[in-house]
Parts: structure tokens; sequence; C-alpha cells
């Protein structure tokens, strides 16, 4: 992570005024996050033989993710670099590393704790035959698939294979739904969205989140918190929507939980995130409905 006023232009060179190492990858986020809102975690993966794969393994064991499934392999774990702005927004670029050697016989020979699972959460920094692989297995058994689609690429060899995908406002964009930049058009997005997956999440940042579901279409407003840090807001929104989803949640009040879960994240400073958990989370909504937010 490095902090500068903007993000530089091709050519330019910018002063920063700080840079710090943050664990990562949007599975791990994402199972941690999911860990930390309740579900029983299980991740499939690999991990490089180097210290960045021994800090990730460390930091997610703490956090409560059963690593039985993850392999550690000779090529180096997977990394990214992300620019954040002063207003606390952030572009990155991933170099996936570890995550590309994921194959279908890793996913074969952990076929059972898929089968055992009620949702598989899937993103994008494997494979897609290692995606589609785990899609299957988790079909044939009757868990639900849930795809976020970051980074954006055409679903292909995922295509039927979906429950759920979940995209943020560029995502979805890339995905054919059309720019984003309010609920209104993240809603159109959604429903633009839907030959894609059953239900399409549209993410728009600090306007809220937009899904549709069939004819059936709903929109939650974002909270009202101070914009600390918005880096893996999404993960933990899609990792607090997996946990909703696996305790058998309607996928409606599984958004509003994740919903505040990413805005709590986003105005908690980095050091205090750690201890914010459903309690947390269910205050925040009680708090708005109190207060006539009506989310």
């Amino acid at each position: 992570m490095v902090r500068a006023p903007y993000l530089p232009r091709i050519g330019e060179t910018l002063i920063g005024d700080a840079w710090w190492w943050k664990h990562g990858g949007k599975g791990a986020n994402q199972a941690v996050a999911a860990a930390r809102h309740g579900a029983a975690v299980r991740m499939v993966g690999c991990l490089g033989e180097d210290e960045f794969g021994a800090r990730l393994r460390e930091d997610m064991a703490v956090s409560g993710v059963d690593l039985t499934h993850v392999r550690t392999v000779a090529q180096g774990s997977g990394m990214s670099v992300a620019i954040q702005e002063g207003g606390g927004d952030y572009a990155a670029i991933v170099v996936s590393g570890a995550n590309r050697e994921l194959d279908e016989g890793q996913i074969a020979e952990s076929g059972a704790v898929i089968e055992d699972s009620r949702v598989l959460l899937l993103q994008n920094e494997v494979t897609e035959a290692a995606n589609a692989s785990a899609a299957r297995v988790a079909r044939q058994a009757g868990a639900m698939v849930v795809l976020n689609a970051a980074p954006a690429r055409p679903l292909g060899g995922l295509a039927g294979l979906v429950d759920v995908l979940v995209v943020n406002a560029v995502e979805a964009e890339m995905l054919g739904g059309g720019p984003v930049d309010d609920l209104e058009s993240a809603s159109a997005a959604a429903r633009a969205l839907l030959a894609l997956a059953p239900a399409v999440v549209v993410t728009a940042g600090g306007a809220g989140v937009a899904a549709a579901s069939g004819p059936e279409t709903v929109t939650f407003p974002a909270y009202a918190v101070p914009r600390v840090e918005t880096h893996a807001a999404g993960d933990v929104f899609v990792g607090a929507l997996g946990a909703r989803l696996a305790a058998a949640e309607p996928l409606a009040e599984a958004l509003r939980y994740a919903n505040a879960a990413a805005a709590l994240h986003v105005g908690t400073p980095e050091a205090e995130r750690d201890a914010l958990g459903p309690a947390d989370v269910l205050g925040l909504i009680d708090e708005a409905r109190r207060e006539g937010g009506g989310r």
C-alpha cells in the first residue's frame, strides 16, 4: 500500500507520504471476513514458499480460517500494489503468483470439503478452470455458488454455474452492465447482467448496493460513516454476504448485513478493524433504523 494525493498519470513521478504492508488477496480477505462474521470457513488455494506465504498463512489461521486445503508451492506468493488517494479511495495492480497454481487436480483432492459446504465463494484471482471445477463440485452437491468477478473477466466456463454474481461499479460496466454512478444505474446494471446469473449484486461505493433477482430489484443506500479507508471494503462485503447466506438468510437480508459490515470497515481505523463482528454490524443496522434510515 502506498498513499499519494492522487493517482499518477502515465510518465509522472509522484511523491507519496506513506507506505505499509497489508495481508490480502481477495480470497484471503473474504475468507477472513466470513470467519469474523460467524461462518465456519475452509479455504482451498495455494501460497508461495516464501516470507509472504508464511505471513498470509499465519494471519488467516489466527483469524479462524481452516487452511487444511491450502498447499505451499514453489511459485512466489501473489501480491498487489495499491495506491490510496488522500480521500481513502484506491486503485491496484494484482500479480497472482501462487494463486495461478491452484488447478483442477487440487480441486478434485478437496472435493469433499466443497461438497460439505453451504456456500462456495469464488474470486477471479485464480484461473477460470479452477473456479469452474470447484463450481461444478458445489453445484452437484447443492451448495450455493457466489462469484465475486474481480478482476472482471467473462464468465467463460462458469456460465450456468453461478447462483449469485457480485461486482462493483467498474466490474459491472466491464461485463456489459453500463456505467454505474448511483443506485438507479446500479439497479439497471444488475438487471442487465441477469443473463450471467440468477441473482446479481452491484456495489456502488458510497451510493450503496443494488441487487436484481428475477423481476425483483432491491437497493440499500450506504450508511453515513467517515471515510477512513476504502481498501478491501468490497472483500468485507462479499465475505459478510457469504457468511449470512451460509446461515440460510434470505438474499435481501444478507445484503443489508453486508452493506453495514462494509460501511463499518470503511469508517473504522485499521488498527481497530479486527475487533469488528456481528454485534457491531447489527448495532449499526439498528441505529440506522431508529434514526429513520430505513436500511
